[in-house]
């Protein structure tokens, strides 16, 4: 089947009370990888890459490889553009292909963070694209953007309100104490914020920093409104690990199919562990 727009499996999974995974790929390896995963548990999918991906590969190559898994498979996968600041280069990727964009100002103030938001809905949306949008300010790295603990800020609930209100974004991200990259210890996530924001808003939530999370804490998130879940530092990390092994092993090793095949099934075993913890098992045969 064709690329999807994420909206539909992000709305189904809020009702239904799971999550969709969403993993960032950087090679073609890591996009097969987490395709097998999802095909293996007849899981809806999200391919998301980053700006550094994009610049680095291009969205018409990424968008390309994108679109002949989805047509070699039966399952729903939607591609997304991770945390972009770059108007052109949302534009760009939506032309190459893309089917879900997010518009990350959320280092700008709430007006600035609406207006240009508002900016890539009135594109997005008539070319059936999901738009994400971020609210408060997610501490971590993520690519490029950089936010230093003490410059992390809570998603404000009757912001996020109105910013939905105004925007008609339909997807939304606010930041409720989670991080990006590894956590140093136990992520202190305000469950609280989440239910209340999730009361005032009937759009899918996005919950960001999801390589580390403890296993309760995520379920409890996806109960209160959580529909998607992003990974990224956790698959790089397992991927990379496999590769060393295989150097560790024969440092003289010059076939990159020799480590790209441990390293990729290590990546799928991962992703098979997330989208459980996701409950998306079986969700793919809602949308056939």
């Amino acid at each position: 089947m064709p690329l999807v727009s994420s909206t539909p499996m992000l709305q189904a999974a809020r009702a239904g009370g799971y999550c969709i995974g969403a993993f960032n790929v950087h090679t073609l390896e890591m996009l097969q990888a987490v395709v097998e995963a999802a095909v293996e548990t007849d899981s809806p999918l999200i391919i998301q890459s980053t700006v550094g991906t994009v610049k680095h590969l291009g969205p018409e190559y990424i968008a390309a490889a994108a679109t002949v898994a989805s047509n070699m498979n039966r399952i729903p996968i939607a591609l997304h553009l991770d945390h972009c600041t770059e108007f052109d280069l949302i534009v760009r990727c939506i032309r190459a292909g893309y089917t879900s964009v997010m518009i990350d100002a959320s280092h700008s103030p709430f007006e600035e963070n609406v207006r240009q938001t508002l900016r890539v809905v009135e594109v997005a949306k008539p070319a059936g694209v999901n738009i994400e949008a971020e609210l408060g300010k997610v501490g971590g790295v993520e690519d490029e953007i950089v936010v230093a603990d003490n410059e992390a800020l809570m998603a404000d609930p009757d912001e996020c309100a109105k910013f939905v209100e105004l925007t008609g974004v339909p997807t939304l991200a606010p930041a409720i104490g989670t991080a990006h990259g590894i956590y140093k210890g136990e992520p202190k996530i305000d469950f609280d914020r989440i239910g209340k924001i999730a009361s005032l808003v009937d759009v899918p939530l996005v919950l960001h920093g999801g390589s580390g999370i403890p296993e309760e804490q995520v379920r409890r998130a996806v109960s209160l409104g959580m529909a998607k879940m992003n990974v990224a530092t956790e698959l790089r990390i397992v991927f990379s690990d496999a590769i060393k092994a295989i150097f560790a092993k024969n440092p003289e090793e010059n076939d990159p199919r020799k480590y790209m095949v441990p390293a990729k099934q290590a990546l799928k075993e991962a992703a098979i562990e997330k989208m459980r913890l996701c409950g998306s098992f079986g969700k793919a045969k809602d949308f056939r």
